[in-house]
């Protein structure tokens, strides 16, 4: 079965680990640059579902990017609005 948040964090460790080869960076380089742990950046290149978005966006800042909200596809459960509040329009 398809697991939205794995597909999304995949996507996150992939997007970081192509961009960090692409600017010829080792883990450690990125580490260090991005002044987070070894540790992290190897959980989050592994795809680890729960990191510290104050750390994530410290990585992707050397990138040009953010972590920031993403709307869940149509008939998710997490799509619907808590109960008691509309939708938005």
């Amino acid at each position: 079965m398809n697991n939205p948040e794995r597909d999304h964090t995949s996507s996150l460790a992939e997007f970081v680990r192509a961009k960090r080869r692409r600017y010829r960076l080792t883990q450690v380089d990125l580490a260090e640059r991005a002044g987070v742990g070894l540790r992290f950046v190897r959980e989050l290149e592994a795809g680890k579902p729960t990191l510290r978005m104050d750390k994530a966006n410290a990585v992707l800042d050397l990138f040009g990017a953010v972590l920031g909200p993403v709307a869940a596809p149509r008939g998710a459960a997490s799509s619907q609005p808590p109960e008691g509040e509309a939708p938005d329009a």
